[in-house]
């Protein structure tokens, strides 16, 4: 029976063996989708890390690059080029240089007449001072005098320090009598870059590294130097030597990102070690081989449990017959269920399109409901200009009578006025009680809360409520429904208004506006009774009130709650420190004076 079964196992493993074989050639595709997935991941990352140095970079050289030019026009800088015996005078120019030089953070900032001496500088006091020094053969001199802005990169003389120079003429007229030297230190950028395994790099138009994080690349030279370049370095000493050494890299050792900087002739490059691609493909390679090793296993285990299944098979064919029988009967019963569930989910959608119309109409009754409370305030803001056009109309006829017609005419012009007061009192009543459906739109919130104000007047009055506003003169736009931001108002400021019905005098409402990078925040804050624990959990509930019957349905909040979600917008609640309400409407900063859909036609 043993020698049965190992001739048996043999094939079987044997085939395992030649399977192994078949699929390790796979691990090398997966090492080269790995090693380009790591290296775009590499590249995109020290692209983005490279483009911020070298925004950094570009940034700290502009800060100083108009400097120059800017000083240059300076009095006390000019009338030292003009009497450079003059102790007096050059003490004013070194003083002022050196508050300028601190003011501005350059590294020195020094004067020299045409000849290339220093005659004053922000470093006069100091044991390396550059008055008295010529640097008539730095390159920056040069292209100063001549009319342009030098640009110069090198190691000080003086110093012995690295620095970016800029310079530019003085004049005086059409007459050149120096030049001023602004020298920016370049240390505190390589500084920035941290320590990882990522290297900085920077090199001139020499191809010599001037900045970079390896202290032993600096002033090395990434190519040969021609004799041109050679002659030039002799002659502005930019570096410490005047041979740089070779920088000796391993291309395959490093993946280089390159940027060129126009302004400077600069290179910045960022060198990444190819370890940081080699370790995580590894790790893929030897997650694969395992996979692969594990798959196999797998592979053998199916091969050996086969023979128990088809063994099993002879039994579960009699079982399932059993079971075919069972579940005859069975899916009768469910057949019968699923018409009986079909019929229900059918009622349940019918319930809830019901339920959708009753909350559509609830809203609506809401809004109708705040409508019918400011009915009373509309009705006095439209007799009073009913009763003075009657007056002023009594009164044209009877200056008509006298031949005063241009007294009758403005009577009539006050006549129009008021007609017209009273057609926009009857448009906002329209705009509020209709139903919007318009997209949130860019309109000014200054005029939306002045008509909430508007309706509600006549009530505060009656309440005795002093408003006190914090909101400014200038425009304020928002993105809202004009209708849905009027009727948030209105809610809003109306049950302030209850809220404060039941307290004693003094009564008050504040109304605020703060402004941020998020759009702008609308503040009703009472001194009312505030909200309590419950109110403050279940406020946004529909029906839920702490109100009689007779004083509202509890729809208000719930409606405005809504209305501020579908506009984009944001309804919070709470209790300021000093008592009272705090309502914030947070609304989406609007483009001034443009609409993004067309404005609601009130008329309709």
């Amino acid at each position: 029976m043993s020698k049965v079964l190992s001739h048996s196992q043999r094939p079987r493993w044997r085939s395992l063996a030649l399977l192994t074989l078949l699929l390790a050639p796979l691990l090398w595709p997966l090492q080269h989708l790995a090693e380009r997935y790591y290296s775009d991941e590499l590249i995109q990352q020290n692209s983005q890390t490279l483009d911020l140095y070298v925004a950094n970079l570009l940034g700290t050289l502009r800060r100083y690059e108009v400097l120059p030019q800017i000083l240059g026009d300076l009095p006390a800088l000019r009338s030292a080029l003009l009497q450079p015996d003059d102790p007096a005078t050059l003490n004013a120019a070194n003083r002022l240089l050196k508050r300028v030089r601190g003011q501005t953070g350059a590294d020195v900032i020094y004067l020299m007449d045409n000849r290339g001496k220093t005659l004053g500088a922000s470093n006069w006091d100091h044991e390396d001072s550059f008055v008295g020094r010529n640097f008539a053969f730095r390159p920056y001199f040069r292209e100063a005098i001549a009319g342009r802005l030098g640009r110069f990169f090198g190691l000080g003389t003086t110093s012995g320090k690295r620095g970016y120079y800029f310079a530019a003429a003085v004049r005086d007229g059409e007459q050149v009598l120096g030049a001023l030297v602004v020298k920016v230190d370049l240390d505190h950028t390589e500084n920035l870059w941290g320590h990882t395994p990522e290297q900085l790099r920077v090199t001139d138009a020499n191809g010599v590294v001037i900045l970079t994080s390896r202290p032993e690349w600096r002033f090395r030279a990434t190519r040969p130097l021609d004799e041109r370049e050679r002659n030039e370095v002799a002659a502005n000493q930019p570096y410490p030597t005047l041979a740089p050494k070779a920088l000796e890299l391993d291309d395959k050792a490093w993946l280089i990102q390159s940027r060129e900087l126009e302004e400077t002739g600069w290179t910045v490059s960022i060198l990444a070690p190819t370890s940081l691609i080699e370790r995580p493909v590894r790790n893929v390679v030897a997650i694969g081989g395992a996979a692969l090793l594990v798959l196999v296993l797998l592979v053998g285990l199916l091969m050996q449990r086969r023979r128990h299944y088809l063994e099993r098979i002879a039994l579960d064919a009699r079982a399932r017959r059993e079971l075919e029988i069972r579940v005859l009967e069975r899916t009768r019963d469910l057949e019968a269920l699923n018409s009986r569930l079909k019929q229900e989910v059918l009622e349940r959608e019918q319930a809830q399109q019901e339920l959708v119309r009753a909350q559509d109409e609830l809203v609506q009754a809401g809004k109708l409901s705040a409508l019918g409370t400011m009915s009373a305030s509309i009705s006095h803001e439209l007799n009073q200009p009913l009763a003075a056009i009657r007056s002023y109309a009594e009164n044209a006829g009877v200056l008509l009578d006298h031949g005063r017609t241009d007294d009758a005419r403005g009577n009539l012009r006050l006549i129009s006025e008021l007609t017209e007061r009273m057609a926009s009192i009857i448009a906002h009543l329209r705009a509020f009680a209709r139903r919007d459906r318009h997209a949130p739109e860019s309109i000014a919130l200054q005029p939306a809360l002045e008509d909430a104000l508007a309706l509600l007047a006549k009530r505060r009055r009656a309440l005795d409520v002093e408003l006190i506003r914090d909101i400014p003169d200038a425009t304020l736009w928002v993105q809202a429904g004009e209708t849905r931001l009027r009727q948030v108002l209105g809610n809003l400021l109306a049950n302030a208004l209850d809220a404060l019905a039941e307290k004693a005098p003094p009564r008050r409402i504040w109304l605020s506006v703060e402004q941020n990078a998020d759009g702008i925040a609308l503040q009703l804050r009472d001194n009312g009774p505030g909200f309590s624990t419950e109110a403050l959990q279940r406020a946004r509930e529909p029906f839920f009130t702490t109100k009689t019957s007779a004083q509202g349905l509890g729809l208000g909040l719930a409606i405005c709650d809504s209305l501020m979600r579908a506009i984009g917008g944001e309804l919070l609640l709470d209790n300021h420190p000093d008592g009272g309400a705090l309502l914030t409407l947070r609304l989406r900063a609007g483009v001034p004076g443009v609409n993004l859909q067309p404005p609601e036609d009130l008329s309709a």
